[in-house]
This record gives C-alpha cells, structure tokens and sequence, in this order.
C-alpha cells in the first residue's frame, strides 16, 4: 500500500564511502512500493557498481550526461519530469557546493538544476569538512532555496575520527522521506497515545499480562508525528524504540497507566487507547515469591478501572477512540464496546490476526457505520486511521469543562 504522495522517485548517488549504504537505501524504497529510479555521479562508481542499483531498482541506472535511451536524447530533463522528488543519498560537500552555486557538469548535478520536483539531500562526510565554514555557508543556502535536508548524524566514521557528518542510516532516511510527504493534517493537534501490554504483579517474579507487542500504537505515534502532531505515547513495557520526538511515558500496570494518562490529558485534542490494559489484576500481590506447590493455587482478581471509558466521562473529554481486540462476533462486540462507552470511533480488529503481527487489518466504527481498512502494515493502517480521525473532527467539537 503506498498511501503518501512519491510514487517515483529519483535516487542521486555521489562519491563518498557511504555510497554502500544507498543499496539497503534502494531496496527498502521499493519494499514500500516506490519506484527508484538511480542515477550515479562518475566518483560514485568507484564505491559501488551501477550494476548492484540496477539489480535492486530494476531499472537501468544513470551515469552518463551524453548517453540515454530517451527518444529525445535529454535525460536531464525527462528523468526530472518523471519524478515526484530526487534524494541526493549520499550527498558530498562538492556536490552540495555545486547545488548551491547551480553548476551542471555531470547527469545529477544537470538534472537537479532542471527540476520541478522537491529536491531533498542526505550530508554524508568527514566531519572536519562538514564543520568547515563553506560548507555550513552551503547548507544554509540550501535550506534558504526550500532544499530539505536529512541529517547528518554523529559517530565514527570510515577515517577514523568520530563527529558530525554521517549519513543517516536508510531506515531513517526512508522514514523521514514518508514523514516529509504526508499531509499535515494533524498540525498543531495534540495526542495522548497508549500502547502496549501491562504487567500485573502476583508476586516479584510473576504477573498477569498479554501478547501485546505495542506496535500498533507505536506505528500511531509515528504516522501522528507525520503528520504535524503534538504526541505523547504512554508505553507498556515493550521491545520498540518510540518515535523521534515523542514525549514517552514508560508504564508497568494499569494503574501506573491510568496515573500517566490522567496526568497528561489536560489539553489534549485526541485520545487513542490501543494499549491492551489488563481487565483484571490480583487483588493483593505476594511481597515475596510465592512458593511451589503440589496444591492448586487460587489468586484472586479485581477489576481494573477502564481507563478509556474514565477519560470519555470527562466533562473536557477529547475526541476519544477505542480498539476492540476480539476472538469472535466482532463488529457486534465492537459497536456494543463504543456504545457503552460514548465514543465517537472505535477501530476493531481479530486479536489473534493483530498481536504481535507487522500487518493487519482494521474496521473502523463510527456514527455514519462502518469503514474497513484492508490488510496492510501497520504504519499503513495508522495512516488511515489518523486521516479518517482528521477528517471527522471538523464536524466534533471538543467538549469544553463546565
């Protein structure tokens, strides 16, 4: 599914060590359905052969000013009008320098300055070059003609000295590629996200607790973040690193749960509860390791408070949205589950087909009926989710306290 506005892309690849990275960079382009199209500066091919892009791309790669397939003998210009936007991955300082001065010597350097796409560059060098007062002259000139810019990060790098100027690595470039091609239909929005299991402690070593991964609500925190908002994700313990620039909130219980989202809620506009929040904990929790038996063990449980239901009662409640994870009936237990709880969506899916997967699907539930999403990663289906929640709250005023 490729839900976000580049569907063809043009791959720019410079001379620099990092110019294996692009590799991974290119197969990961394509795994999300976007059409690569490679073009190499001369020094460039000295680091990796065209013929490893055109394997990965499947596309016969660019190299050469004079030399094209194109009817019309003008690669610079057809190979710009086709694409949606060129990446410049890795870029050097000299190419950068050429960006900035609108030098056209080579192929990339021709077609970049015959664009009417969106230009986006990755830094890739040494970080005494990076650090050098022309080439922050240049960055600045590139950030004053619109030219986004992705990185660089800090580290060790191929000369041995460790600081600025590092390629990103792919899977930061391509995220901050979608990132940088969603609409911004959440900006200035803020939202409060759950996610993940919760852990009930029956004694020091063991608790009640579910298959959860988090990813569903890490993949909203993202896709939110995407798409301008304000985002704060109170997690259950998981193996998922959050977002960049998400306000994390680490929890362990339901109640440690209920505690962060009452504390943080004030001045939300949107509340997601996609944790998987144990319905029940032990009544009393054994201060020290309850001992095997050959006798049965009985523990007994209490209910916990439903923290979705608590934050849709208030007077200031935001737009709340629920997820119904069920085994069977599910659109009946869905509806049943938003009814009793006032919201106005709820988005339900099969647990066994969700927890713990990379792809699923979803049915989203609301006043006007149902809206399924189909099978899909689940960054996917957070995207769809946030532009179906985008598009009713212009007609859902938030409440206001009495």
């Amino acid at each position: 599914m490729n839900d976000y506005s580049i569907k063809k892309l043009l791959l720019g690849i410079t001379g620099g060590i990092a110019a294996y990275k692009a590799a991974e960079l290119v197969r990961l382009l394509v795994k999300q359905g976007i059409e690569v199209q490679v073009v190499m500066t001369e020094a460039a091919t000295q680091f990796v052969t065209p013929l490893t892009f055109q394997a990965l791309s499947g596309k016969p790669v660019y190299t050469d000013l004079w030399v094209s397939d194109s009817s019309k003998g003008m690669a610079h210009i057809d190979l710009s009008r086709e694409a949606d936007a060129i990446l410049i991955a890795p870029a050097s300082a000299d190419f950068i320098a050429k960006l900035v001065h609108g030098a056209a010597d080579d192929l990339l350097s021709t077609l970049c300055l015959a664009r009417d796409c969106k230009l986006i560059v990755a830094p890739a060098m040494n970080q005494q070059m990076w650090n050098n007062p022309a080439t922050q002259r240049n960055i600045k000139q590139l950030h004053h003609d619109s030219i986004a810019i992705f990185g660089p990060a800090s580290g060790d790098q191929a000369c041995g000295e460790t600081g600025m100027g590092r390629m990103l690595e792919p899977e930061e470039i391509v995220a901050q590629l979608l990132a940088h091609t969603q609409p911004k239909l959440l900006a200035g929005k803020r939202i409060l996200i759950t996610a993940g299991p919760t852990i009930e402690a029956i004694d020091p070593v063991r608790a009640i607790t579910n298959h959860s991964s988090g990813k569903m609500g890490y993949s909203i925190a993202r896709a939110a973040i995407e798409m301008g908002a304000k985002v704060t994700l109170v997690s259950g313990p998981v193996a998922l690193t959050a977002p960049s620039g998400t306000n994390l909130i680490p929890v362990i219980s339901a109640a440690d749960m209920l505690e962060a989202v009452e504390s943080n809620i004030e001045g939300q506009d949107i509340f997601i509860a996609v944790a998987a929040v144990a319905d029940y904990s032990p009544q009393q929790a054994s201060m020290h390791k309850v001992k095997k038996s050959a006798a049965a063990l009985t523990i007994e449980l209490k209910l916990n408070q439903d923290i979705l239901a608590t934050i849709a009662a208030r007077p200031d409640a935001p737009f709340c949205v629920g997820f119904a994870a069920e085994s069977e009936h599910l659109l009946q237990h869905a509806e049943q589950k938003r009814q009793n709880k006032k919201l106005p969506l709820i988005a339900a899916n099969i647990a066994t087909e969700a927890m713990g997967k990379d792809a699923s699907s979803l049915i989203l539930l609301d006043d006007e009926g149902s809206h399924p999403l189909p099978q899909a990663p689940k960054l996917a289906l957070a995207r769809g989710l946030l532009q179906h929640i985008a598009a009713m709250l212009d007609h859902h005023p938030k409440k206001e306290s009495s």
